[in-house]
């Protein structure tokens, strides 16, 4: 059998940087930008890139359209709602899905209370707008809280790729619509999920929502870690790169 090649997507607003720095030692996955992302237009504005698609839908067509005919794919955060949105479509190219710090719905939502309030997505983006990239690393602080290594926010924040404010505002809207829980049964490759146990972003039952729900899944949770249980120690990206799978 042919070893379909292994795509990762980033989480919103730090680019394949962090990723990257993860995964170097493991040569089957590569980062791939979000759809019409690419960090090269935050640093150089002649760089003829898409725009960032305007709606979640249309970035997951996106995304299809440039991989390959069958593939496995992983996302970390918003990748990872793209990744299983991706496998919701398209159920027949995507070999296995490796999903980290991942959710069905980043919004709380009827029947859904595993999500932010959407007022505050909207103070969010507000913000966004008015400070840009600036208010990354604040971010990473949130979102790091209850991380045993002190230095993950840090980490995150220096390893970060440019991003346009075109592709933030646009990742933030994607936020804002996607709900996957509907389509969920459409998902027929082995997925694996990864959390960090004190993920104060995306709390842990939602992982444990979607791995009772996918048809073939497992949850792996990576203890004293938060929402980004890859970073920066060797230990978590040791077992990070372990879990891995290998379609």
């Amino acid at each position: 059998m042919t070893i379909p090649p292994a795509f990762f997507l980033p989480g919103w607003g730090f680019g394949c940087g962090p990723l990257k720095a993860a995964l170097a030692a493991q040569s089957r996955w590569q980062c791939v930008d979000l759809p019409g992302c690419d960090a090269l237009a935050g640093a150089n504005a002649s760089v003829n890139t898409d725009a960032p698609p305007a709606h979640f839908a249309a970035a997951v067509e996106a995304l299809l359209a440039a991989l390959p005919p069958v593939c496995a794919l992983g996302g970390w955060s918003l990748g990872g709602m793209l990744a299983l949105a991706a496998a919701e479509i398209a159920p027949e190219r995507i070999r296995a899905l490796f999903l980290v710090g991942a959710t069905p719905s980043f919004l709380q939502r009827e029947g859904w209370p595993y999500g932010r309030p959407p007022l505050e997505l909207k103070s969010f983006q507000e913000k966004i707008r008015k400070e840009g990239a600036a208010l990354l690393p604040r971010f990473a602080g949130s979102f790091c809280r209850g991380d045993a290594h002190p230095q993950t926010a840090q980490w995150l924040v220096q390893n970060a790729s440019p991003m346009p404010q075109a592709a933030l505002d646009a990742g933030l809207v994607w936020l804002a619509e996607a709900d996957l829980r509907a389509a969920l049964s459409r998902v027929t490759c082995p997925v694996t999920l990864m959390h960090g146990e004190n993920d104060p972003l995306i709390p842990v039952a939602a992982a444990r929502w979607l791995a009772r729900r996918l048809p073939e899944s497992r949850l792996v949770l990576i203890p004293g870690k938060a929402h980004a249980p890859f970073a920066p120690d060797a230990p978590a990206n040791a077992r990070f790169l372990r879990e891995l799978p290998f379609p």
